[in-house]
């Protein structure tokens, strides 16, 4: 997001940010934190743009609303100042039939427009959460594995699905509060002016310590509701890590350590609830012993008014129920403050996810794939996942042919999958290129080349929903006959229509009603189904039994003829028929040959061979 500079922010003659209230800006620390944050406010403000016309309905409501609200002292104020004419009136009830029937249509204009800005008026905030919702995962969508690296599921999940909940109440009450506020204030003062300016001007006097009360407290909500925030974003991880691992956790006895845990941070969120809460009854407290201390001061004033006979009794009357009015401006203060503090404070949050900028993106001129003949090479390749974390690789360079099948073998921890995840560009490198087909994966559109390329990753993860849509994910277009191929192919067929409902059967979520050999067969069908160019199996066969290793091995060798395959495999009989097998050391690739070469070298492949017994 680019925002301007500070003067140009100031100079900008139809900049939103003029019209808001300081204390948002208070905290910012220096300048670039207020053109960030006013650049924030210009977007807060941009996301009313496509409901204009129901803002503006529900902007007009509002007048209204504030128009009924000064309506009714005003005709009060008209019936006591005629009443002497009025009793010497022949229609004098004709005339006070007339004044209630302004009155009560007065009444009747003011509930219509009530009622719509509260129903219409939160159907647009609504609109406006689910879309800033929706960018939210969308943007989740985008974003880098490096992103992942360094964030936890719980935290994310808080700020699209808890921080969003207020930001539809503001988007509503927001403008809603301070056009009703603002304009029964001003009618209210008006009024009061007219009918005795000495009260109005002590009315006048007092109302900048309600607002500096009413800011300081904001303040302290401010600070509260933030902490709030980011400890019940802990409580969600909490939940989210505990539950997803119930199985652990019960098959330890660890259940009650993770209450222990859960206790520790819902206690954490709850004094942050505290500390808010204390705030906000000041706040309105304070608020309402300043409309008691108003209407002390004014009866105490108007009785000394109407003593030296500047002020009459019909007078006062009219001036307490202006005071009325007056005070709910101030009351709306306060629920402004308090959603702006639950909703912008959330809207905070998501504009910094929003401002997370993809570290892996298309980059300018990227051109999608053509034919793919699936060559790959690593040319002088070094990388590490962190600036400052150790080397993975230093100046690696290799060539994987066309349609060839070649294996990686070697201890773990060596970055054998970190190096198959350089290929669909999941991480770029820090030095060197990858390429496809001669051309650095930097240059491809990451859609094109993330289409070419298969992955089935030692992490298997399947999602809630049936076989059927599970496998479907492999290839959204692809007909019943090509998805039972696959899973023939992926000797998940048989295990498949065993199921209660075949193929239709529910799997729970992440597959936990299907055992570790059977979730990991259908993440390979849907690798099948996907049938790319270029495939990459991670560990792929390591929840098999033997029976299913080998029909997979054979579904393999089919399914390598005609592309590039890349299988990361510690059982070497997977990976005994590739055309090439490269072991990986911490020093690199050591070993390059086949099987039988390997085996007559006698060097690391061979003892790693030894090793697992292997005939």
């Amino acid at each position: 997001m680019h925002s301007k500079s500070s003067n140009e922010a100031k100079s900008a003659p139809n900049s939103s940010s003029r019209f808001l209230p300081n204390f948002v800006f208070r905290t910012a620390a220096h300048p670039a934190a207020e053109d960030k944050a006013r650049a924030r406010f210009r977007r807060f403000v941009s996301y009313y743009r496509p409901h204009l016309p129901l803002f503006a309905s529900v902007m007009s409501a509002a007048v209204l609303i504030a128009a009924a609200a000064i309506a009714l002292p005003v005709t009060t104020n008209v019936i006591i100042s005629r009443m002497p004419d009025l009793m010497r009136a022949p229609d004098m009830f004709a005339q006070l039939f007339s004044l209630g029937i302004v009155m009560l249509a007065a009444f009747v204009v003011q509930a219509i427009a009530i009622y719509f800005v509260d129903y219409k008026g939160h159907v647009m905030g609504a609109r406006i959460e689910a879309q800033v919702r929706r960018e939210l995962f969308e943007h989740c969508q985008k974003l880098s594995f490096s992103f992942y690296d360094r964030q936890r599921t719980g935290q994310l999940m808080s700020r699209i699905s808890n921080d969003s909940l207020w930001l539809g109440e503001l988007f509503h009450h927001g403008p809603e509060d301070a056009t009703i506020g603002i304009l029964k204030f001003a009618g209210a003062m008006t009024l009061l002016a007219w009918i005795d300016p000495l009260i109005e001007a002590a009315i006048a006097a007092m109302v900048p310590f309600a607002i500096a009360y009413a800011l300081y407290f904001n303040n302290r909500m401010k600070l509260a509701l933030h902490t709030s925030k980011e400890r019940i974003a802990g409580v969600n991880e909490r939940v989210e890590d505990a539950l997803g691992g119930i199985r652990v956790v019960q098959s330890f006895g660890n259940d009650r350590d993770e209450l222990r845990r859960f206790d520790a941070e819902n206690q954490r969120f709850l004094q942050s609830r505290r500390d808010g809460y204390r705030s906000e009854a000041m706040l309105w407290s304070g608020m309402e012993g300043f409309y008691q201390l108003v209407t002390i001061a004014v009866i105490i004033i108007g009785a000394l008014r109407i003593i030296a006979g500047d002020l009459t009794a019909g007078n006062l009357l009219t001036v307490l129920m202006t005071i009325g009015v007056l005070m709910d401006p101030l009351r709306r203060l306060d629920n402004f403050i308090r959603l702006w503090q639950e909703g912008y404070t959330g809207f905070t949050r998501a504009m910094e996810l929003l401002e997370e900028v993809p570290e892996i993106a298309n980059r300018p001129g990227a051109l999608p794939l053509g034919p793919v003949k699936g060559e790959i090479g690593f040319e002088t390749v070094s990388f590490r996942y962190e600036a400052a974390g150790p080397i993975v690789f230093s100046n690696l360079s290799l060539t994987i042919r066309p349609g060839e099948f070649v294996a990686l073998v070697g201890p773990s921890g060596v970055g054998k999958s970190t190096l198959c995840s350089l290929v669909p560009r999941f991480y770029d490198v820090e030095a060197g290129r990858v390429a496809l087909d001669g051309r650095d994966v930097r240059s491809i559109e990451l859609a094109s080349l993330r289409r070419a390329v298969g992955i089935v990753q030692q992490d298997v993860y399947l999602f809630s929903g049936t076989v059927w849509e599970n496998l479907l994910y492999g290839r959204l277009d692809a007909s019943r006959n090509e998805i039972v191929a696959a899973a023939r192919a992926a000797n998940a067929h048989d295990f498949i229509m065993a199921l209660p409902q075949g193929y239709d059967t529910d799997i729970g979520q992440r597959g936990v009603k299907l055992s570790g050999g059977q979730k990991q067969r259908l993440t390979i069908a849907r690798a099948f189904l996907k049938n790319p160019p270029v495939l990459i199996f991670d560990e792929a066969t390591s929840a098999l039994d033997n029976e299913s290793e080998r029909a997979v091995q054979q579904a393999l060798l089919d399914l390598a003829k005609g592309r590039t395959m890349l299988v990361i495999a510690h059982r070497l009989s997977t990976v005994r028929h590739a055309d090439r097998i490269l072991v990986l050391t911490e020093h690199g690739i050591v070993e390059d040959g086949t099987h039988d070469e390997l085996m007559e070298a006698g060097g690391v492949y061979a003892g790693l061979h030894q090793v697992q017994g292997s005939v």
